[in-house]
């Protein structure tokens, strides 16, 4: 996609994303066959739900079917949130990740001053400069605070995690025992 083709689409798309208070952060258009696949990345900070995909998407199709933007050939429009695992990239990432494992590869000076290029930590909280983290404690050790300025971050993204329980804190899974959201048997 050409980047006035880019620029136009942001320029048409981000008010009808915007009225709906949500962030537009992504648009890519890929080649699939003879169509394209127009994909739309959308979030917010109480993230997004499928009606409002759906209703933004019938939104999106009008408006671009309407203005000729996509040309004459067909297309095909995807409308999505983003995945959990994406790369945080801006303030707001960070910002909608707390309380959130991540895993973050330093800069080779942070690297060089913390001893390792990666740590894995939980945001605590983020401000202007950066973010405290809690990593965690190994082998029975207590989680420490750290300070993070986001200089020092060269990549961030989330973990998955499985067994996290309902209080936002990791609650740890032992042989013989069981969470109340666990359906395994016993």
């Amino acid at each position: 996609m050409s980047t006035t083709q880019s620029e136009r689409l942001r320029e048409m798309l981000e008010p009808l994303v915007g009225s709906r208070d949500l962030d537009l952060e992504e648009i890519t258009v890929t080649p699939a066959g003879r169509r394209r696949v127009l994909r739309v990345v959308v979030d917010s900070d109480a993230g997004v739900q499928l009606d409002t995909c759906a209703a933004l998407s019938r939104e999106i199709s009008g408006e671009l079917d309407a203005s000729g933007a996509m040309g004459e050939g067909e297309y095909v429009l995807e409308v999505t949130s983003p995945g959990v695992d994406r790369p945080l990239t801006r303030h707001r990432h960070y910002v909608r990740a707390t309380g959130r494992l991540v895993k973050f590869r330093l800069t080779p000076e942070a690297a060089a001053a913390a001893g390792g290029a990666e740590l894995t930590a939980r945001i605590v909280e983020v401000d202007d400069d950066g973010l405290d983290v809690e990593v965690p404690g190994v082998k029975g050790r207590r989680p420490t605070a750290r300070r993070l300025a986001f200089g020092d971050i060269a990549t961030a993204r989330v973990e998955i995690e499985f067994n996290r329980g309902r209080s936002g804190r990791v609650t740890p899974v032992t042989a013989g025992t069981r969470d109340a959201d666990d359906t395994a048997s016993a």
